[in-house]
């Protein structure tokens, strides 16, 4: 006797004994197939393909944050530069007019004391005001940087009440 068909013996003994009935296994597994098809096609792959949309998505924001994070540093870079700049010229500054003050004070009596100390306080007031102005630039320049950076990552136009929230934030950090 072949073994196949002694197999197939046993495994439809097996299936009676244990009340299959092969007509409906049949049809239920071809059922099975059809619906697991069906929801591959129209359930899945449409699912897949919005998390890998949405996967894509992320990355670009990530990767935009990158981006806006560079250009950040880079601007905090050039505010520092700028910082640096003018207290090297205040300090320029004083140091000019410390000199001038210990020629006027060899030369001069107490009147060229005073308008040294005049020249002086001028002097520093000018190169704060300067000092100020140069802050208030670098504050306007970088809240348009990051208003600018934030409307290409999100892809919209900041309203007035965006632009001023943003620029509140930036003042307050710029501030810390």
């Amino acid at each position: 006797m072949d073994p196949y068909f002694f197999a197939a013996g046993i495994i439809a003994d097996t299936a009676k004994q244990f009340g299959v009935d092969w007509p409906h296994f049949i049809s239920q597994v071809i059922s099975f197939g059809i619906v697991a098809f069906l929801l591959h096609r129209f359930a899945y792959k449409p699912i897949l393909q919005v998390l890998e949309e949405r996967r894509q998505r992320i990355a670009e924001g990530l990767a935009n944050a990158e981006k806006i994070r560079a250009e950040l540093a880079k601007t905090e870079a050039a505010r520092q530069e700028v910082l640096n700049q003018a207290n090297l010229q205040a300090n320029r500054l004083i140091e000019e007019a410390r000199a001038a003050a210990e020629r006027l004070r060899e030369q001069k009596n107490q009147e060229t004391i005073a308008q040294v100390n005049q020249i002086l306080a001028k002097a520093k007031e000018s190169s704060e005001a300067e000092l100020a102005r140069m802050k208030a630039e670098l504050r306007r320049e970088m809240i348009r940087l990051v208003a600018e950076t934030t409307a290409k990552v999100t892809g919209k136009i900041l309203t007035v009440d965006d632009q001023r929230r943003l620029a509140e934030e930036t003042n307050r950090q710029l501030a810390a």
